[in-house]
């Protein structure tokens, strides 16, 4: 199986990606770079099809996942709860393709293409 290391070592890109999903299920649209947002979809819709299953063990894997801290009045608790409660009743008749990505342009500084990732409504 092949990933992007996106020049982070291991801990790094776990860490961004927890902190990237995290914000992807409390806002459900956020900003990054296109080569993020493909390698975060991988996790996202691996968490939420794990929050369909809606038992104590997925919901236990799935905080152990996102980030504990708080996000502005938001912690990572809440994130989860909404995962649980709102997100996987939205797709629970859909089989995958929770996320969508839509291209915005480029970076201003590098010119690294940028994209919004959305969980589908």
């Amino acid at each position: 199986m092949s990933y992007r290391k996106l020049g982070r070592n291991s801990g790094a890109r776990k860490a961004l990606f927890r902190s990237m999903v995290t914000d992807l299920f409390i806002y459900e649209r956020i900003q990054t770079t296109e080569a993020k947002a493909k390698e975060l979809r991988k996790v996202a819709e691996k968490l939420i099809t794990m929050a369909k299953r809606g038992d104590l063990h997925s919901r236990r894997l799935a905080a152990s996942y996102v980030r504990p801290e708080p996000i502005g009045d938001l912690s990572g608790q809440d994130a989860v709860q909404k995962l649980f409660s709102e997100i996987a009743t939205r797709y629970s008749e859909r089989n995958g393709g929770y996320t969508r990505i839509m291209k915005v342009g480029h970076r201003r500084g590098d010119a690294a293409p940028v994209v919004l990732i959305e969980l589908v409504k």
